[in-house]
């Protein structure tokens, strides 16, 4: 890594660093030098390196131990889509922990996206439920979920009690339910997005909206989640597709 000039030092110390660790030069688990090494291998001062050190751990790249230093973190978390995705499952089967925080919860009459994502009038009430998802201790999503109260009435408070949406739906008689679609996007966080998911307001986010449905085709829930692109890939799991066409192939 060269010495910049001194113009936006941190910035730079930090493109840098985070240039060797997406092209693999720095491994996951690597250990970056000490303080004291980077500041006379950068040239600049310990608050630059401090600051640089910070924005690669709120980007997701590193992670701070204290007492043993900063390490390269093991990478981004695949985040599999499929008919039936279920968050928890997701991070468990990659040895993570799945925890969820309530942001908010209210009821309020649906926007006309909400409206035609889930069917409904126009100004139907809906609850509108915010929380952030974990894994481990890290933010990796900011969730916007909406549930008819109609169908769901107590929707709100049942999700309050920290029971998982799975659960709770199958106590209001969906005992399965499959993601009907889901439309990917890319943009720049808000300033909320950026400070509930503790990363920088200069790096983009993923934004996953997607209609999940009963098992007869009506729709039960529509989310937008806002997810930091750094932390987290997504793959496309169509193995049950695959499983349903050679089932009918077998039979013919």
């Amino acid at each position: 890594m060269e010495k910049k000039s001194s113009h936006g030092q941190w910035q730079q110390v930090e493109e840098d660093i985070a240039e060797d660790i997406l092209t693999g030069r720095l491994s996951p688990m690597t250990q970056l030098p000490k303080e004291a090494d980077l500041m006379e291998q950068f040239g600049v001062g310990r608050h630059t390196i401090r600051r640089a050190i910070s924005s690669l751990q709120s980007r997701g790249l590193v992670q701070v131990e204290q007492g043993r230093g900063t390490f390269v973190r093991e990478g981004r978390l695949e985040y599999r889509l499929s008919e039936r995705t279920r968050f928890s499952q997701n991070l468990l089967d990659q040895g993570r922990e799945p925890f969820g925080q309530a942001v908010r919860e209210e009821e309020i009459p649906a926007s006309a996206a909400v409206a035609e994502a889930l069917r409904l009038p126009r100004g139907e009430p809906v609850y509108h439920i915010v929380r952030r998802g974990f894994a481990d201790d890290e933010p990796i999503n900011l969730s916007n979920a909406y549930y008819p109260v109609r169908r769901f009435p107590g929707f709100d408070k049942a999700r309050r009690s920290g029971r998982s949406v799975s659960v709770i739906l199958a106590e209001y008689g969906v005992p399965d339910y499959i993601r009907l679609r889901t439309d990917i996007l890319v943009r720049m966080p808000t300033p909320e997005e950026a400070r509930q998911l503790d990363q920088s307001m200069s790096q983009p986010v993923i934004v996953l909206k997607k209609v999940d449905v009963d098992m007869k085709g009506t729709p039960i829930a529509y989310s937008e989640t806002v997810w930091p692109g750094e932390r987290v890939q997504f793959s496309i799991d169509n193995t049950n597709q695959l499983l349903d066409v050679l089932a009918r192939n077998k039979d013919v």
